[in-house]
């Protein structure tokens, strides 16, 4: 599997199911650029964890939209096996009309790209959180039984763009609203003496 943190997202020009249900035949990676991208792959349309996953990304488009960010979707499948799965109702195990591009990697070449072809031919379950410059910040790969976390992918990329504005670190279990750390030694002590007296105050033991 190829390690892509802190290196350019590989491009690619597709297939790819649009939002009102046209087909692109050209849809680029890097026509997003300006903008965040989360990038997901999931291994199969017409399957049972995928369709929960999709449908939990399309639930909170608007969250990603807020934060400048652009959701796409990767399979193996056709732009034809997407478009089904598009006009197949919830209740009869479809997508239904969700609101961002599925992409079509027939040729398997996107996968390849990314290091996320398993050995079954289909993707695995992985995420790649790209910023406005095209560098993956992110990334993430499940077993194909596990579900990602919409709640998680959201975190994350409140995490990126808090960096990017502020250039403060993101300490363990950071969240929208807290504070950074400064990157410097002092801006260390700084943040972890403010931990640990709120660790004494919480009544619990102050670890150093």
């Amino acid at each position: 599997m190829a390690i892509l943190i802190s290196e350019k997202a590989p491009d690619f020009v597709a297939k790819a199911v649009l939002a009102d249900n046209s087909i692109d035949s050209d849809f680029r990676l890097s026509s997003m650029h300006g903008k965040y991208i989360v990038l997901f792959f999931y291994p199969l349309d017409f399957s049972f964890v995928c369709p929960t996953e999709i449908l939990a990304f399309d639930e909170q488009i608007e969250a990603f939209k807020s934060r400048d960010a652009e959701i796409v979707g990767v399979s193996v499948d056709s732009v034809y096996s997407h478009l089904a799965w598009k006009k197949t109702p919830v209740t009869r195990g479809g997508i239904g009309a969700i609101r961002f591009p599925l992409v079509s990697d027939l040729k398997k070449e996107i996968s390849l790209s990314y290091g996320v072809l398993a050995g079954d031919g289909a993707a695995l379950r992985s995420l790649f959180l790209i910023d406005r410059n095209g560098f993956v910040r992110h990334a993430v790969h499940n077993d194909p039984a596990l579900g990602r976390s919409v709640t998680e992918t959201l975190r994350m990329l409140d995490a990126v763009r808090f960096y990017d504005q502020h250039g403060r670190l993101c300490p363990a279990d950071w969240q929208q609203g807290d504070d950074g750390v400064k990157p410097t030694t002092d801006g260390a002590i700084d943040f972890l003496s403010r931990f640990a007296r709120k660790k004494s105050a919480d009544g619990q033991e102050p670890q150093v």
